[in-house]
């Protein structure tokens, strides 16, 4: 499944979890994670890729985290 990062809603984000949810969902390395999130937090989307076995409970980590989502497929 691929996931659509639009942005973050938390007032005061935690971003050591997010690139660590990033990594765990999307299986990429912590230093793309770190780019991704930095991007996310800036206000640019972020594509990312999600095993159709982890998808409920990474869509569950993201609502968690405040990051809006929109599946793509």
């Amino acid at each position: 499944m691929k996931l659509n990062l639009l942005s973050c809603d938390a007032q005061r984000p935690d971003k050591r979890a997010i690139v660590q949810c990033i990594t765990e969902i999307s299986n990429v390395g912590s230093s793309l994670a770190h780019e991704l999130t930095d991007i996310l937090l800036e206000g640019d989307a972020v594509d990312i890729e999600v095993e159709d076995k982890n998808s409920g409970s990474a869509l569950r980590a993201l609502r968690k985290l405040n990051v809006d989502y929109e599946i793509i497929e």
